[in-house]
């Protein structure tokens, strides 16, 4: 059975995810933004062993914590697509302009394209590249459990910023028709920041793009 405990962190209040199988214990964290000690002491309290740090997007506020629990628990860093590289090279100078804590440098073991299969005990992912908001955004969805990681591509009621570098409108648009839309609309969606929605609620009500399925 798959468990997901979110655990929002930092001054951002970003959602990061701990993922785990419930047999094997074995869990992942997506985006893991920061405040490594407190993560830490969630999977621990948790009784988790975790296997891998999975990473939507590149800015500070999703994987500032993953350079610590990486060297930490020596653990693979899965994503996100190449083209955030540039923003995980600027972890430390981006905190640094935000007052954050500097965190460790975050070495990513395996880029993502999308169309991936990722795995976690009898559970698999799939990979969605939904680049917009930054240029190597990628998503992950279960589809047995009809349950969406969507970071900050489309939230309750919102989508995300596009005024940062190499962010993009009508990619991210985009995006969120090709990437979302096409999910079942009972798809349940956890986003960086704030609640959990549907895919299908999110059709009907989300000001800039109900309307603009399909």
């Amino acid at each position: 059975m798959l468990q997901v405990k979110i655990v929002p962190v930092t001054a951002f209040q970003q959602n990061c995810s701990i993922v785990w199988d419930s047999e094997s214990k074995e869990a992942v964290l997506i985006d893991a933004g920061g405040e490594p000690e407190k993560l830490k002491a969630e999977v621990e309290a948790l009784g988790l062993t975790v296997k891998a740090l999975w990473l939507t997007h590149g800015h500070l506020d999703h994987a500032g914590a993953v350079g610590t629990l990486s060297r930490i628990w020596n653990i693979p860093v899965i994503g996100p697509h190449k083209e955030d590289q540039f923003w995980l090279d600027m972890l430390q100078e981006v905190s640094e302009r935000y007052g954050f804590p500097i965190p460790e440098k975050v070495e990513v073991t395996q880029w993502l394209d999308g169309g991936e299969m990722l795995h976690l005990g009898e559970q698999s992912f799939e990979v969605r590249f939904a680049p917009g908001h930054t240029p190597g955004h990628v998503m992950f969805y279960n589809a047995d459990y009809g349950l969406l990681w969507t970071g900050d591509v489309l939230f309750k009621g919102s989508i995300g910023r596009t005024d940062f570098p190499r962010g993009n409108h009508q990619q991210l648009i985009d995006s969120i028709q090709r990437e979302c839309f096409s999910l079942p609309d009972e798809t349940q969606f956890i986003s960086g920041h704030g609640p959990l929605s549907t895919i299908g609620f999110e059709k009907q009500h989300n000001p800039f793009v109900a309307g603009k399925a399909g």
